[in-house]
């Protein structure tokens, strides 16, 4: 593949070629590396021969793009080679479009940090959020500030763990390549290593042979704990104290930890007979184990640092009292580290804390800490006695970080969410009145046993939440309190339980459903004990498969609306949780405009959101990237709570209510009149790889529900639909109906209606949001590969139903935003996905072969069919890299 780089250009049509040529040195210069060093690998794997043929696939796709050639030509020369030859080339592609990725990825740090000059703070930013806000007012907005990002194990990251590592070790290459001031003879060795990683990932299969269990989902995630999160989070907070106040780092400081990370992975057992009350409990004793190994190697570091004589820095009398007691209680660890550190009382106070933390760990009983607070507080014990001693810069610097760090991740580094269907209480409590109970009723009561010994061994914070998947009245939410008072009677534990409101109708109903809860006794006891603070979860990737992308958006906003009234109607401190999938028809895209386009008074400084699978690693897998997230997030909150924003969103979303409802039932209308039509569950899973995903074991929960009828679409899990319509081209979760909505209102008003769509497009950042997404979903669908994958379901009635829909969708799209062409004023995210779209269509067209085979493979014997569903699941793969989108 040592062609592409150069010939990058080559991919673009007439109306796109501007885009792509201006792709910037740096980045080309990276692309070529490391495609050159790909397609060494390649010919020294399968021979010239091989990398002539990727060549060759490359180039005629391309050809296509350009007209040139026809999509019908390019289709037979896929069908050409040996399923086995056909394997080779999609690992091919598959391996170029992971370090395509990581190239952009190094490009967009190196941006990142050419801009931060110090002349002003970069935008979005926590410093730009304290120049807009105030600094008063920022300080005010912080005190109550509350950032709470959930990690799910929901299965949308294609790669396999060992895929991810081997890409992070070539990341590391590539940034010792690029590092300046190298001599020649540490570029070559580094030029080297590179060679030998690329060559392992190409070695290195692509597909998991083994299904994920919930545990592996947990270990997963620990990586991004364990190589960003736990360091990231303090620079976070430091950044935040800069913008506060000067001289951070030797003055108390002004910024509070205000992130919690939350997990529902080895806790959310909705629809997964995987995830057990034995699965919970593990899932927590993984997630202490990293979080305590991680402050007993910091708290090491810095003790082993803080070299400070006692008489440059004289000990407080309460930590010469504290040591004088550990001395006593612990005579021999304190004399080993008060003779390897004579003379430094606050270096023997750190290492002796810790030892306590490793004490913890392995609970040895006598040294460990009870709790997180007690560690705290010996920790404020000696940053008072530093700064006391006369030594704010050791008080408040990296001691500080480590503060943060326990404020933000206690012992149990994320609190673990359990949810839980409302049919499953329901069915639970009926068993129980009859006196026959079924396993599945004692999973549920062990459940509730272990959210009680979570919390005796760790703390109330590091498992109370309980969702409620469809929630339909306060009687599923009493449901929970029963079903505990039947698993430990008055020894139940602490539970916050937290309705999730998924379809149209029971977005419309929350209002009413929440005065039911403030009519229940266990709700009114923890109202009274938690300031009156109620947690409310919106889901937005069923209620988008059920109404359709644009009306999903709006109704979201009006229950938002409504669920604010409400909240300041009875007093309520209300959190709305936002259950957002990484797709845009799951309710994803950027995090940051995404909050800016919430109702009024929903946000109030406080904001949590489901972080799921792919996006994991996409915004936590680099610190710089995970960093710049972050401070993306909460600097929207930060703007998003403000009186001015909050009245200039309300004026608009007043003024546009009539357009918006116009929009919303004229395209959930079209929605509907497609994916409720006799038939169309069976078209969706010939012309797509519906059922084969299932293949690629990508995660512990089955794809279905298990609820429901097997053929349903009620029953298919969000992820897979909108998975599998992004392997077709097609992305119709991501923006289908929008179009027939902006048409309802450019026919209705007379002419007027097109001026109107474009000032609500201008002035009301959620339909801008609205439009943008889909413009982004447009931008990754191609026509002409999506009519072939259309045809394998042998109804044109859908297929031109589909295609009429894009078209007049595209077309009113750019007519209301004012763009030439798609992403027109989003160059960076254009360059990408121009970049990609030739080489997705590479893989699209070896998957087309595999698909049809397969579709029609009545007589295909089993051989065949093991080698075509390979081919199939590696361009699966392959189409998930380039579009960077699975579910």
């Amino acid at each position: 593949m040592g062609g592409i780089a150069s010939q990058q250009a080559e991919g673009s049509s007439a109306g796109r070629h501007s885009a792509v040529t201006e792709m910037p040195d740096e980045l080309r210069a990276d692309v070529r590396l490391l495609g050159g060093l790909l397609g060494q690998v390649i010919a020294e794997h399968g021979g010239p021969d091989l990398l002539a043929d990727v060549e060759r696939l490359r180039k005629a796709v391309i050809a296509a793009r350009r007209r040139e050639v026809s999509v019908d030509e390019v289709a037979a020369l896929a069908a050409e080679w040996p399923v086995e030859r056909a394997v080779q080339i999609a690992r091919a592609f598959t391996c170029y479009f992971h370090l395509a990725n990581l190239a952009e990825e190094h490009y967009r740090i190196r941006i990142l940090r050419e801009r931060d000059t110090g002349a002003a703070p970069l935008p979005e930013s926590l410093g730009a959020a304290v120049a807009e806000v105030g600094r008063e007012r920022t300080a005010e907005l912080v005190r109550e500030l509350e950032l709470r990002p959930v990690l799910t194990a929901h299965p949308t990251e294609a790669r396999r763990r060992a895929v991810a590592t081997a890409i992070q070790r070539i990341s590391t290459q590539l940034a010792e390549y690029n590092a300046p001031a190298r001599g020649a003879g540490e570029r070559a060795e580094t030029r080297r290593r590179l060679l030998e990683e690329i060559d392992l990932l190409w070695r290195t299969s692509q597909l998991r042979h083994t299904k994920l269990d919930p545990l592996d989902e947990v270990r997963t995630a620990m990586a991004a704990f364990d190589e960003t999160l736990f360091r990231v989070v303090p620079s976070v907070y430091r950044s935040l104290d800069a913008a506060l106040g000067l001289d951070t780092g030797s003055r108390p400081p002004l910024a509070r930890a205000y992130i919690r990370y939350g997990s529902w992975i080895g806790g959310d057992r909705d629809g997964n007979p995987n995830v057990t009350a034995s699965v919970t409990r593990q899932a927590m004793l993984i997630q202490a184990e990293h979080v305590l190994t991680a402050l007993e190697n910091a708290t090491t570091r810095i003790g082993r640092s803080l070299t400070v004589a006692r008489t440059y820095a004289p000990p407080s009398p309460a930590l010469r009292a504290a040591l004088a007691e550990a001395e006593d209680a612990h005579p021999d660890l304190v004399s080993e580290l008060a003779t390897r550190s004579p003379r430094e009382p606050h270096r023997q106070w750190l290492l002796f804390l810790a030892a306590r933390i490793a004490a913890t760990r392995r609970r040895e009983m006598d040294l460990a800490y009870r709790s997180p607070a007690d560690f705290l507080a010996d920790l404020r014990m000696c940053q008072e006695s530093l700064a006391q001693g006369g030594a704010p810069r050791q008080a408040y610097g990296e001691l500080q970080h480590l503060i943060w760090q326990v404020e933000t991740f206690g012992f149990h580094l994320a609190e673990l969410e359990v949810r839980q269907h409302s049919q499953v209480h329901a069915a639970a409590l009926e068993e129980i009145a009859k006196g026959a109970v079924s396993e599945r009723t004692e999973e549920v009561l062990a459940t509730i046993r272990v959210i009680a010994w979570i919390q005796e061994r760790f703390g109330t914070t590091a498992c109370s939440r309980y969702v409620v998947s469809f929630t339909r009245s306060a009687r599923d939410i009493a449901a929970v309190y029963e079903l505990a008072a039947h698993a430990l009677g008055d020894r139940a534990p602490v539970l916050d339980v937290v309705p999730l409101f998924e379809s149209g109708e029971d977005l419309a109903n929350a209002p009413s459903v929440l005065s039911g809860m403030l009519e229940l006794p266990a709700v009114q006891a923890r109202l009274a004990a938690n300031d009156r603070r109620l947690e409310v979860m919106l889901g937005y990737s069923d209620s988008a498969k059920e109404l359709g992308p644009a009306a999903a958006t709006l109704k979201l906003y009006d229950a938002q609306e409504a669920l604010t009234a409400w909240a300041r109607a009875n007093d309520v401190r209300l959190t709305l949780f936002h259950g957002r999938g990484g797709a845009l028809g799951r309710g994803g895209g950027p995090a940051n405009r995404a909050v800016l386009a919430q109702a009024p008074g929903s946000v109030s400084g406080r904001f949590k959101v489901t972080e799921q699978g792919e996006v994991i690693f996409a915004r936590y897998g680099h610190a710089a990237i995970a960093r710049r997230h972050m401070e993306q997030v909460t600097h929207a909150v930060l703007l998003a709570s403000t009186p001015a924003v909050e009245e200039r969103t309300a004026v608009a979303a007043d003024r546009f209510r009539a357009l918006a409802e116009t929009v919303a039932t004229a395209s959930e209308r079209a929605y509907r009149a497609l994916t409720e039509a006799p038939g169309f569950p069976e078209w969706f899973g010939l012309v797509s790889p519906l059922e084969e995903i299932g293949l690629l074991r990508l995660g512990s929960r089955p794809a279905r529900r298990g609820l429901g009828a097997p053929r349903s679409l009620d029953d298919l899990r969000a992820i897979p639909w909108v998975f599998a319509w992004a392997q077709t081209r097609v992305n119709l979760p991501g923006w289908y109906g929008l179009g027939s909505g902006l048409d309802a209102v450019i026919s209705a008003e007379d002419g007027a209606g097109l001026k109107e769509l474009q000032a609500a497009y201008a002035e009301w950042p959620l339909f801008a949001s609205l439009l943008d997404n889909v413009e982004m979903s447009l931008a990754k669908t191609d026509r002409a590969i999506a009519e072939r994958y259309l045809a394998l379901g042998g109804r044109e009635d859908f297929s031109a139903q589909v295609l009429a829909e894009y078209d007049l969708t595209r077309r009113l799209v750019l007519t209301v935003t004012g763009h030439s062409r798609l992403l027109e004023n989003r160059r960076v995210l254009s360059r990408a996905v121009q970049l990609r779209d030739p080489y997705v269509d590479a893989l699209s067209h070896l998957q087309l072969r595999a698909l049809a085979a397969l579709r029609a493979g009545d007589e295909l014997d089993e051989q065949e069919r093991e080698q075509l569903n390979t081919l199939l699941l590696l361009s699966v793969n392959g189409v998930a890299a380039g579009l960077q989108n699975t579910g």
